[in-house]
């Protein structure tokens, strides 16, 4: 789970299945991470107001406006398990897949998963599932806090996020 704003990868998982179950786990990870990183204790705390627009284009009023969770259509996201969380009175967070075959919609993260290759895990012998979970939450650290990134005039991750949020 990347921010798209600033980069900051609020959570990865590695598991040997892509279930809904796993998609919900790191979805959680990713809220936990942010209120921690933002210092408060609910995320709902945080967002601001969007308007609501009535059938004929009116604004009716302002209501808090939910987050987007951007996602690819794999059947992870698409199952029943996942839209449990973007369900309720006020969700804290709406569900966006993007469309089939295109890819660039969902370039961050895809640009998150070539970086995490080409600059880490190609670089050494991954013996095991064990290795490969150690190895991608190392590079999360790495990623967050030590690499520079030219979409974030040369800062990290996480000076961005802190930044966006003050």
């Amino acid at each position: 789970m990347i921010d798209y704003a600033t980069k900051y990868c609020l959570a990865i998982t590695v598991t040997p299945t892509a279930r809904g179950a796993d998609a919900l786990a790191c979805l959680r990870l990713a809220v936990t991470e942010a209120e921690r990183i933002l210092g408060v204790d609910d995320l709902r705390a945080d967002r601001g107001l969007a308007e609501v627009i009535g059938p004929a284009g009116e604004v009716l009023g302002m209501a808090p406006a939910p987050i987007a969770v951007v996602s690819d259509n794999g059947p992870c996201f698409r199952g029943e398990v996942l839209e449990t969380v973007f369900a309720g009175p006020d969700p804290l967070l709406r569900h966006v897949r993007t469309r089939v075959r295109s890819h660039q919609t969902n370039g961050v993260i895809e640009r998150w998963f070539g970086t995490l290759k080409y600059e880490h895990l190609f670089r050494g012998v991954i013996a095991d599932g064990d290795a490969l979970d150690m190895e991608v939450h190392r590079f999360r650290v790495i990623y967050n806090t030590i690499r520079p990134h030219q979409a974030l005039d040369d800062r990290v991750p996480s000076s961005a996020f802190i930044a966006v949020s003050s």
